[in-house]
């Protein structure tokens, strides 16, 4: 393996890490170097496991959508 590849996929799993742990995408993005929309676009699917966090801050502050009645 390349040494450029490996400092890649370390920069990779780092900033992967810092999504996933809920740190802000502009801090993230800040930290990489990058604006906001290249972080997003290279790592929107790296948000695992926020949803219900998300979902509880929403609720909490009384934010959270009403859902639409179905029938």
């Amino acid at each position: 393996m390349r040494a450029g590849a490996r400092v890649y996929d370390n920069r990779n799993t780092r900033l992967t890490k810092w999504l996933n742990d809920g740190i802000p995408p502009a801090q993230v993005a800040d930290w990489a170097g990058n604006s906001v929309a290249v972080l997003l676009a290279t790592y929107a699917r790296c948000f695992e496991g926020q949803l219900p966090d998300l979902k509880r801050r929403l609720e909490a502050a009384g934010d959270l959508p009403e859902r639409p009645s179905s029938g």
